[in-house]
């Protein structure tokens, strides 16, 4: 964190490869998608690199591997709709929390700030997948890909939460684990920290233009405590 900056009084978190690991989800309802049309099965490193861009992308990406542009405009939406379905149907079943997750939202909570979870994952998917592994209570507001006219990497969403939250985006940080989150940020005007453990597209975490690389959510929240202690010391 920057010294001489403001508080922080809130943190919007990402989902995909920031709190949960959804990969094996994706294989699962992709697998069934491709099924559908007589594809062949694909594993979760040629997966990984594909998340975090929202569904329409993920789709056309899956696709691409087997049909030409022109095929992959015919059958997007059976696709679309068949990845849904699939989806739906197992949402959460092979996913699991990254360590110290509920640990960090916790003293996150704790610190006084207010929380948002802001995720390209469509909202359908999102909201009964932070139910079943006890997050959504930490949250205020929830924003899919879908929720509003525009997702991340554009500000669009880190925005609306900093009005819905009537705050200054100085002072409130981003917590992610790849570039949409970091671009997203910078372009909000908040602070933005990074975790080492996600998907970032299949780049190295160090590329992306952050505050700072936390090893899991707990330590965010300790650096922001200790940010947000320093500056109250300064001004007693």
């Amino acid at each position: 964190m920057k010294a001489g900056a403001a508080a922080i009084r809130a943190a919007i978190i990402d989902l995909d490869g920031t709190m949960l690991h959804t990969v094996p989800d994706f294989e699962l309802a992709l697998n069934g998608m491709r099924a559908d049309f007589g594809l062949a099965p694909i594993d979760q490193p040629t997966i990984e690199p594909m998340v975090g861009k929202g569904s329409e992308k993920l789709i056309r990406d899956v696709l691409a591997l087997d049909y030409a542009p022109s095929r992959i405009d015919d059958v997007f939406e059976q696709a679309m709709a068949g990845y849904q379905r699939h989806y739906l149907a197992i949402n959460g079943e092979k996913s699991t929390l990254f360590p110290q997750v509920l640990e960090g939202l916790q003293a996150l909570k704790d610190g006084g700030l207010r929380l948002a979870c802001v995720t390209n994952k469509p909202i359908a998917f999102t909201t009964p997948l932070l139910a079943r592994f006890g997050l959504a209570p930490f949250f205020e507001i929830v924003y899919g890909g879908d929720s509003l006219p525009k997702k991340k990497p554009d500000p669009l969403p880190l925005l609306q939460v900093c009005r819905d939250f009537d705050l200054d985006p100085a002072r409130v940080v981003a917590i992610g684990d790849s570039s949409n989150d970091a671009e997203a940020a910078r372009a909000a005007g908040c602070f933005v920290l990074t975790v080492p453990y996600g998907y970032n597209h299949g780049k190295p975490v160090q590329s992306i233009n952050s505050d700072g690389i936390v090893d899991s959510l707990l330590d965010a929240a300790k650096l922001i405590s200790a940010h947000n202690g320093a500056l109250s010391n300064n001004l007693s």
